[in-house]
């Protein structure tokens, strides 16, 4: 959305952060607010909008300040979001759905735990685990295996400052170009964070309890922050309990006027019991019990993840040099229908260059890059004898190597004008050793290699000051990893060689604010070949994963917000705001020998949320939300089931009781309605016994909590 706001200092941010909160998050739903730093040259100024604003601190060379940060974002000729996670800290964060529900194209469900479903135009449709065709960062450094593969556990909700959204192609500027693209999360610094100190306490149904705590100290040319939150829940289903710590820090240190280097430290436990998947009827009638087999296997995913990174940034004349590397250590154990354990490395090296500069009295900007990264995987698996790993059935090592190389660059025709042109190079190397046996001692190597060349062009139109208008096309290709290329039949694991998927994207939008009208409207289209689908073919097995031939993805991604009225009682500053949030998917085959002109099963074709926020001044909000989906999902690929539709009511309420001490209560699905939240998808689900591929999805729930910042 496009709001004008001023950033007040740490001590008057105490008083009006629910308020300012409240709404940017929820005018914002969808449309992006523009706060801008003020603009480095005339000829910027005219290009894109600027506010001055006066914020707690600037920012760094590292680290830029929030202001900045939403600045660039919405440089981006295409469909992008951004969201202040200030906007978020008085509600309740158990995970990354309650930061992303209300960005348009975005869709997120639970499943258990902090493990959620993650979608972005239909990237990991049909994938049932962990996240597929979206690149997740943190702080502009990526968080996922060198593979491609990515979980959700090392991004804390309540250790964010921002969130920047990047969908499919307009991910470029960060090295990305899968058909989903690029969600960057970016913790505080000791000069981008709200306050010095912070501490949250909440807790609520199904035995929650969460408590977070950051500090933050700015010591002349070195700054400081650490953030740790520990999580527990018993869970909303049998077999549930989820135990979770995240710890994140940076240091920063200044080391000229025009230098700046700062290391970042995370370190993440994660202790979560699995409940399994249910039949379809079972999740209706009997949706608090555990699935099939997992209490006698004891199925869990047990994690631990230590990840250190640096960002060295230098200033050069009207440009900036940053290098990132990252290092990540990843040890896994993991008990389903084997024991599955993962331990190994990530290293990644990624210099940028980024220059604006004036050619022929016309503004330029211009930015290159290249990522090296490599990740050396030792992967086992045991015969699971209650939950404790047995004799062996695998004994592999997996390699995962990738260059790639990217140029984006904006040339304005006009003041109001911008072309887009970019282009990223890439090749993908995956080896696999299976070791072999004691009784089976013969190894054998596999291998799979991927190249491509994945151009952009588009265009941003700025016909008023906060109205824009963009489209594009680019080229997307998805590599596939482990998890894809190891295959399980029966009860061993064997290496499948697959193609990349590939797909072109066009699409077209708008963004901006007019009155008392916010809105963020984008139609696209991808054209998919080799598109990576899965299927279930035992539900306590990963599914197998092939390349479909040529399939079409389409849909709108729609974020509006409509100011009913202010000033309702007088003196209050109060407002009541309209938002609405709706998502039209279209994914489906062209022409399949198999499956025709089917849907491709996974998502359903409409997501609707609606929410009407009356704030005060003050600090006090409440807020009655609707989640609506009208038409469940196909289930399979022959289209013979869908899940039921259903809508969600909830509220959501809040207050500042003094200065810097807030509350918030947070009531969920009133009704206690009884839905499928997320499934695996079959071939057909008319053959054979019903499916076991059904997470149901949690009963009615209240959760409160205190924050307290000075």
């Amino acid at each position: 959305m496009w709001i004008q706001s001023i950033v007040r200092p740490r001590g008057a941010v105490r008083r009006t952060a629910p308020v300012a909160a409240l709404a940017s998050a929820l005018l914002g739903l969808g449309a992006h607010a523009q706060t801008a730093a003020p603009a480095p040259s005339a000829a910027a100024a005219h290009a894109l909008p600027t506010l001055t604003v006066s914020e707690p601190e600037p920012g760094s060379l590292t680290a830029p300040s929030v202001a900045r940060q939403r600045q660039a974002v919405e440089q981006t000729a295409g469909s992008v979001g951004f969201i202040d996670n200030a906007t978020l800290l008085d509600r309740y964060q158990s995970n990354l759905r309650d930061v992303l529900q209300e960005a348009p194209g975005v869709f997120t469900q639970n499943r258990y735990g902090q493990e959620l479903r993650l979608s972005i135009r239909g990237s990991g449709i049909a994938r049932s685990y962990h996240v597929r065709g979206v690149e997740l960062l943190q702080d502009g450094i990526p968080t996922n295996l060198a593979d491609g593969s990515g979980d959700f556990y090392e991004i804390d909700p309540m250790g964010l400052r921002s969130t920047e959204i990047y969908k499919g192609g307009n991910a470029l500027r960060h090295g990305a170009s899968t058909l989903g693209g690029a969600i960057n999360f970016v913790t505080p610094t000791a000069r981008t964070a709200l306050a010095p100190n912070i501490m949250q306490l909440s807790g609520g149904s199904f035995g929650t309890l969460q408590a977070s705590g950051q500090v933050s100290r700015v010591l002349g040319d070195v700054d400081l922050l650490a953030n740790v939150t520990a999580s527990h829940a018993d869970g909303w289903r049998a077999h549930e309990t989820g135990n979770y710590g995240q710890f994140n820090g940076n240091l920063g240190y200044r080391l000229g006027p025009s230098a700046e280097t700062r290391f970042y430290l995370g370190v993440y436990a994660t202790n979560q019991q699995l409940p399994g998947t249910l039949t379809l009827a079972d999740a209706l009638a009997d949706p608090r019990k555990a699935g099939a087999g997992v209490l006698a296997q004891k199925q869990a995913r047990d994690m631990r993840v230590q990840r250190l990174a640096n960002r060295t940034s230098v200033a050069l004349g009207d440009g900036q040099l940053d290098l990132d590397s990252w290092l990540i250590h990843t040890d896994m154990f993991h008990p389903i229908f084997q024991v599955l354990t993962l331990n190994g490395n990530t290293w990644g090296l990624a210099p940028r260059y980024s220059r604006s500069w004036q050619i022929g009295g016309h503004r330029n900007d211009l930015t290159v890059g290249a990522r090296i990264t490599s990740g050396d995987y030792e992967a086992s698996r045991f015969v699971n004898a209650g939950g404790v790993a047995a004799a062996p059935t695998l004994n592999a090592r997996q390699k995962a190597l990738n260059y790639e190389a990217y140029a984006e660059n904006h040339w304005y025709v006009s003041p109001e004008l911008a072309v887009i042109a970019g282009v990223k190079a890439l090749r993908s190397e995956r080896r696999y050793l299976d070791r072999g046996l004691p009784a089976q001692p013969a190894e054998r190597a596999d291998q799979a290699d991927f190249s491509g060349l994945n151009p952009r062009l588009g265009l941003l139109w700025q016909p008023r000051r906060n109205i824009q208008v963009f489209a594009n096309v680019t080229r997307s290709q998805d590599v596939p990893d482990f998890t894809d290329l190891t295959q399980t039949f029966g009860a061993s694991s064997r290496f499948v060689p697959l193609a990349s998927q590939r797909a072109w994207t066009m699409e077209i939008g708008t963004r901006g604010r007019s009155g008392p009208w916010s809105w963020d409207a984008t139609y696209y289209r991808s054209w998919v070949r080799g598109e990576l689908l899965q299927y279930t073919v035992d539900p306590a097995v990963p599914a197998s994963t092939f390349n479909a031939g040529r399939t079409l993805h389409q849909g709108i991604e729609l974020g509006a917000s409509l100011e009913l009225a202010r000033n309702l009682v007088p003196a209050a500053g109060d407002t009541l705001v309209l938002n609405q949030l709706w998502n039209w998917s279209d994914f489906r085959f062209r022409g399949d020998p198999q499956h025709g002109n089917n849907a491709i099963p996974g998502l359903p074709r409409h997501l609707l949320r609606t929410s009407l926020t009356y704030a005060q001044a003050n600090g006090f909000y409440v807020t009655p939300t609707l989640d609506w989906v009208p038409t469940g999902a196909w289930v399979d690929y022959a289209n013979t089931a869908r899940t039921p539709r259903y809508a969600l009511l909830g509220l959501k309420l809040g207050a500042t009781l003094r200065d810097g001490l807030s509350f918030f209560v947070d009531l969920r699905n009133l009704t206690n309605r009884r839905y499928v939240a997320d499934f695996g998808t079959v071939l057909n689900a008319s053959a054979g016994a019903p499916a076991s591929t059904f997470y149901p999805g949690a009963g009615r729930s209240i959760h409160a909590g205190l924050r307290y910042q000075f």
